[in-house]
């Protein structure tokens, strides 16, 4: 019969004994259930261990949980925000160049788009020449004023003179008659008292026609020179339509060059720049497309003027104020933690200004917590935050 050999380690030493024979076997149980028991009671005091651990970091996380949730507002669906401009033409055309694409970075007035301008340009060269034309018109009618003032100005003076002297001659025509006219009547009574002859009254008589006749011809030359001063007056008229000719070519330029204005700006307007520095984020449409006034063709915003917008619960905006400190962390870049500082708490509830009303006409009412917007400017910018990234906002809550 084989012999079975058992062995037995104890610290450094080994001991190989004989299965067959009972006195060692009777030896070695009692050490065996010994080196059994005090393995039982490492392993429990290390399993004991090792839970103590687990609970006690378990509750310094809950602990810090629960402080992290009563002494600070937590919002976890937050985005990144910016000022996000839809570029649109002003007018119609084809698309010429399109010199950006998606992604490129931009300046203050560099070129996005620009739009077939030959039309235009016509249209501005035409009424630059009706302007040129204008202007020669203008100065055809100041040499006619010229002219024809220096023509009517000496006829009218001259026919003012004789009009002068023709009143003069009818004055001393006038005194002429008169003293006709005395010598006349004198004669005749003296003819009626005998005192002088016949041939004398009718002498006296003949000098009073005649008296009488060259006064009436005084009358008709004085007429006929005012006339004559008048038919130059209205030559002198000529002036005034030629002023009210040359006042409405000034109307006329005006309409041009308001027409013009227009034109320089729509010739501006189909080469599209753009209004601020930053990054093109989408561009939606291609070279030679026929665009329409108002389409929209590309979205930039300016990547150095970001914040975070937020949901607040109304309960939690007791705990808020404008200039509050908040730690911003974003998905994209968990191991990044951002800084800001609240810059605007919102005055109404998100649902005020939903487009569809909820009323309630059944009376039932659940009574839902709503939320106001809230505004967290970044105190870093980065060009890795775009808009539209989740993020989440850990603010400290104020209690004064």
């Amino acid at each position: 019969m084989e012999a079975a050999a058992i062995t037995r380690t104890g610290g450094a030493r080994e001991t190989t004994l004989d299965a067959t024979a009972p006195e060692q076997q009777s030896d070695a149980l009692p050490y065996y259930r010994a080196q059994v028991t005090r393995r039982q009671k490492f392993a429990r005091r290390a399993r004991l261990l090792a839970l103590i651990v687990a609970v006690v970091a378990g509750a310094v996380v809950l602990g810090d949980w629960l402080h992290q949730r009563f002494t600070h507002v937590y919002i976890d669906d937050a985005r990144i925000s910016a000022d996000v401009i839809s570029v649109s033409s002003r007018v119609s055309g084809w698309v010429t160049r399109l010199p950006v694409a998606e992604g490129d970075a931009i300046a203050a007035g560099d070129v996005l788009v620009m739009i077939d301008d030959r039309d235009a340009r016509l249209q501005l060269a035409e009424l630059t020449a009706r302007l040129a034309a204008i202007d020669a018109e203008r100065a055809r009618l100041a040499a006619q004023k010229q002219m024809i003032d220096q023509q009517t100005s000496s006829h009218y003076e001259m026919r003012k003179s004789q009009v002068e002297a023709a009143e003069a001659a009818l004055a001393g025509r006038r005194s002429d008659l008169d003293l006709a006219r005395t010598d006349f009547e004198r004669a005749g009574t003296l003819h009626e008292r005998k005192v002088v002859s016949r041939q004398r009254w009718e002498e006296k008589r003949a000098v009073f026609r005649s008296a009488e006749q060259a006064f009436q011809q005084a009358r008709a030359e004085v007429a006929a020179a005012n006339a004559a001063l008048i038919e130059a007056a209205a030559g002198r008229q000529q002036l005034q339509v030629l002023d009210r000719q040359i006042t409405g070519l000034a109307h006329q330029e005006d309409e041009l060059r308001a027409q013009r204005g227009r034109h320089e700006i729509a010739l501006g307007d189909r080469l599209i720049r753009s209004p601020i520095g930053g990054v093109v984020d989408k561009v939606f449409i291609n070279a030679s497309e026929f665009v329409s006034a108002g389409q929209r063709l590309l979205m930039v915003h300016d990547p150095q003027r970001i914040w975070v917008d937020a949901n607040v619960r109304e309960t939690d905006v007791r705990h808020l104020r404008v200039g509050a400190p908040a730690t911003v962390t974003v998905d994209a870049y968990p191991d990044t933690v951002f800084r800001g500082r609240i810059s605007r708490i919102g005055n109404a509830v998100t649902s005020e200004f939903a487009l569809l009303p909820t009323p309630n006409p059944s009376g039932n009412f659940t009574k839902i917590a709503q939320r106001l917007a809230i505004r967290v400017e970044l105190e870093q910018n980065s060009e890795r935050l775009r808009p539209g990234m989740m993020v989440e906002v850990d603010i400290g809550i104020d209690d004064r």
